[in-house]
């Protein structure tokens, strides 16, 4: 019997995002006191909440999509059907 896999660990995407970026993960380096390095990482951070914006605005269109795709089969559903005499 095959062992099983542990799950996935649900973090690790926020790791990928952030670890390329040079941008630490709170509580893991020392503030900086270079006023460009802090100018660089508030652009950078500036760019990763574009980014996640972006990403839930299409999360939110995609609900609203798919609501809209489920009222139109509820009603659908509730409509009569065609009568013997109609056919």
């Amino acid at each position: 019997m095959a062992e099983p896999t542990p799950p996935p660990d649900p973090f690790e995407m926020f790791r990928r995002l952030w670890g390329p970026l040079g941008v630490p993960l709170p509580g893991l380096a020392m503030p900086t006191f270079d006023p460009q390095e802090v100018e660089k990482r508030i652009a950078e951070l500036r760019s990763v909440e574009a980014w996640l914006n972006m990403n839930l605005n299409m999360v939110k269109f995609s609900i609203q999509g798919l609501e809209l795709q489920r009222a139109a089969l509820q009603a659908m559903r509730a409509a009569p059907g065609p009568k013997k005499d109609d056919l």
